[in-house]
């Protein structure tokens, strides 16, 4: 899991902030911690209430009478696996995600995952289409970064209402954090939401958010091999955009090839190629998602 880039470590909780917001100390941590976490592998539940009764003898004989019901020792220092504590993680986000899923049916709300390695411009994607369907769908945006503002601010200016979470030192959102950031961006009915999450190829794979959707988007600027070595994403993805194919005469990246790629890991997969900034193959990605929402 994510025991090694610090994921929910005490003292580095996600907070979800409205543009402005950082100035006022208008924070919501979204995790209270209750000392029971994994350290390297072993689980620890604090605090112990012992009952110890020591009887102590002679100094080479040692005897411990502990009564402590159903609780026994042999000093086997047996803990709960990593795959279990995994596992438990897993299970919890899903079956938020699945609330979300309610809600998102209920109120008849498009979501869609967007995920990417870092630079792939999904914040460009997002502000591009914000301001050219502006006729045809209402969008929220809710915005996953480690740190900083800056895409939140980006994406209020193209005219859209928007919802930060900084992960701190997590490397992906969930689905507790869509839950939480969906009770503050009060968004409406039959509305377009987009989540931009954390920029990385491989967390986001495991953590369904409950998302109607899941976008996958790579950059020519980045190796034709992408699914290969991230097939999990891949895998795990309804559609690829390809952007900024407008660089594609001055890069080597084979779109045959990486198609191929992806093709292998998911046969399913659609695929989208764009650029942001030239709107090339815009009009076909407005397309999608007039398809899979419906417009209003």
């Amino acid at each position: 899991m994510c025991d090694t880039c610090g994921c929910g470590d005490p003292g580095k909780e996600p907070t979800i902030r409205k543009p402005g917001e950082e100035n006022h100390e208008h924070h919501d941590h979204l995790y209270k911690h209750d000392h029971d976490h994994d350290h390297e592998g072993k689980t620890h539940s604090h605090p112990h209430e012992h009952a110890y009764h020591h009887e102590h003898h002679n100094e080479g004989e040692h005897s411990h009478d502990h009564n402590h019901n159903h609780h026994h020792h042999d000093h086997d220092h047996s803990h709960s696996s990593e795959i279990d504590v995994g596992q438990n993680i897993l299970n919890k986000n899903n079956l938020i995600a699945e609330r979300n899923r309610g809600f998102f049916d209920a109120k008849g709300i498009t979501s869609l995952n967007l995920v990417s390695s870092p630079g792939s411009g999904k914040t460009s994607l997002l502000e591009r289409t914000i301001k050219d369907t502006r006729q045809d769908f209402t969008i929220y945006v809710i915005e996953g970064d480690q740190q900083t503002m800056q895409d939140a601010y980006r994406i209020e200016a193209s005219g859209a209402p928007v919802i930060q979470v900084n992960t701190g030192d997590g490397c992906h959102l969930d689905a507790d954090m869509i839950n939480r950031a969906l009770k503050r961006l009060e968004i409406k009915d039959n509305s377009l939401l987009m989540i931009e999450n954390v920029g990385n190829l491989v967390c986001p794979a495991l953590f369904d958010l409950g998302e109607s959707k899941r976008i996958v988007i790579i950059s020519v600027t980045e190796g034709d091999d992408k699914p290969l070595k991230y097939p999990n994403m891949f895998s795990s993805s309804d559609t690829c955009i390809i952007n900024k194919i407008d660089l594609l005469p001055y890069v080597d990246f084979d779109m045959n090839k990486v198609k191929e790629y992806a093709l292998r890991v998911n046969p399913n997969l659609e695929f989208i190629d764009v650029s942001v900034k030239t709107g090339e193959g815009m009009e076909k990605w407005y397309g999608w998602l007039k398809e899979v929402h419906g417009g209003e």
